[in-house]
């Protein structure tokens, strides 16, 4: 499935998109924030095209001008997300390369996935979060009309190796609807 909004092209990832992905992914400022490791080669994003972000509902994040992946999204069923969950509820992740932020380009893609996650998969709410000192998510979130839920403190970041805390936001689509 592909989604367009007015700048973006939210679509499949591609094997081919390989090199953009390593491009952006290898910015030591994009992934720990997120809570994984920068990537190491080409190979290294081949292979998490492949055994990653070949998810269902996991989007390349695309320029129209260009069709080009700058960042990733997706939606994560309740089986696969590390929040307890209820099967009506999903929960959203996201990222973008640096010289993409600032420019609104992944709340944009937030508010199609929102669309798409409460209008034709027909969740009933949205969970999102960011790890402390993630401020560029955070705001993210809350343009998009999440609103702070609860802090988990001493939480495994498996990826990474680590130990963080991180801060849950949520969103029904009942309050999606008064946006």
């Amino acid at each position: 499935m592909t989604i367009t909004t007015e700048r973006l092209i939210l679509r499949p990832w591609s094997e081919t998109d390989a090199e953009s992905l390593y491009e952006y992914a290898k910015d030591p400022a994009v992934g720990p924030i997120a809570g994984w490791p920068v990537h190491k080669s080409v190979e290294d994003s081949l292979n998490i095209i492949k055994n990653v972000l070949s998810a269902d509902e996991t989007y390349a994040v695309c320029l129209k001008t260009d069709n080009r992946a700058i960042g990733s999204i997706g939606l994560i069923p309740p089986a696969q997300s590390h929040l307890k969950i209820t099967d009506t509820e999903i929960e959203i992740g996201y990222w973008i390369g640096v010289p993409f932020w600032g420019k609104g380009y992944i709340p944009e893609a937030v508010r199609a996935l929102q669309n798409h996650a409460f209008n034709d998969l027909g969740y009933t709410a949205m969970w999102c979060g960011y790890y402390d000192g993630n401020e560029k998510s955070k705001r993210c979130q809350e343009k998009c009309g999440f609103v702070y839920h609860h802090t988990e403190n001493d939480k495994p970041c498996e990826l990474m190796g680590d130990v963080r805390t991180e801060h849950f936001t949520y969103l029904t689509k009942e309050m999606w609807n008064k946006l």
